[in-house]
């Protein structure tokens, strides 16, 4: 739909309805669908035509504009999203992703799938399967799923068995439900088998600003969305939000240290496990991201217009 076809059908149809009509949004707070979504699971079309900014009276140009500015970077699922919600496909199996030895999860990594390990942050990062791709059940599960997985690769869940059921409904929601299986008995795994083991590389602000001050070898990359960045930056970062960075990641130099951030330190740390699974050797992200490194009085620059 062109953007005067929607701004017509909010203003010559949806307007035309009385005040008391009912309305129960698709999306909510925290999706990238859209900006200043509400965490209301319903509402009264006089609410929105008194509260809403889309639903102001303006001209077409106006309207773009208004809709556009401060939107975060396009999730590159929406498009895949789109397709599949045209096609009929199966409904959604929830049982119990099947169990796998270590040789089979190895060999299918090997012809190409995904370990996904959906457990929190600081218990992935104190130790994990080698290669995995790290995406908490607590934050914004789906949405960054969605950012950084491919939805033409299989997954198998590497993480805690308990959880295996909801990250494959999870999954499924946006499209990735090429869920194959799950590693039996992970935490075994990982003692007998310590040459599968891992850590994450979490830096704290002093081992930045020292790694900084070394020179420019380092690759800082910023993965929050422009209109996060645009109230500035670690300076010396390199901006591209998360939703791109699957893309961008021949643009990156795979010989060179990357340091990746965000706001606090949730995205960077799915960044970095994505560039490690990509075969990036030394990747480290930041504790605490840009708010702990602009409240600490350190050095930032203003985001490129």
């Amino acid at each position: 739909m062109s953007w005067l076809g929607a701004s017509l059908s909010l203003h010559d149809k949806l307007l035309a309805l009385p005040d008391e009509t009912r309305i129960f949004p698709a999306h909510g707070a925290g999706s990238s669908c859209g900006k200043q979504l509400s965490s209301e699971t319903s509402s009264t079309l006089g609410e929105q035509r008194r509260t809403n900014y889309a639903l102001q009276p303006m001209d077409e140009d106006t309207f773009v504009s208004v809709v556009l500015e401060d939107q975060p970077a396009r999730p590159h699922y929406f498009e895949f999203d789109a397709q599949r919600n045209r096609e009929l496909h199966p409904l959604l199996d929830n049982s119990p992703p099947r169990l796998l030895g270590t040789g089979e999860v190895l060999a299918l990594a090997e012809r190409g799938a995904v370990l996904l390990d959906s457990r929190e942050i600081a218990d992935f990062a104190a130790g994990h399967l080698r290669g995995a791709v790290n995406i908490g059940l607590q934050g914004r599960f789906a949405e960054w799923a969605g950012d950084v997985l491919s939805p033409e690769r299989d997954i198998v869940l590497v993480g805690d068995p308990g959880s295996a059921i909801e990250t494959k409904v999870r999954l499924a929601r946006v499209g990735l439900d090429r869920v194959v299986g799950q590693l039996d008995g992970p935490t075994a795994v990982l003692a007998k088998r310590p040459e599968l083991h891992e850590t994450s590389s979490r830096l704290t602000l002093e081992q930045l600003a020292e790694l900084q001050s070394r020179g420019p070898d380092i690759q800082l990359i910023d993965v929050r969305n422009p209109s996060e960045t645009a109230r500035g930056t670690i300076a010396g970062a390199r901006e591209i939000p998360l939703a791109t960075l699957a893309g961008s990641l021949p643009t990156l130099d795979r010989t060179a240290p990357v340091v990746l951030y965000c706001a606090g330190g949730s995205r960077s740390h799915v960044a970095s496990s994505v560039l490690r699974e990509a075969g990036f050797t030394d990747v480290s992200d930041l504790l605490g991201g840009y708010a702990a490194w602009e409240a600490a009085g350190l050095p930032v620059a203003a985001s490129p217009a």
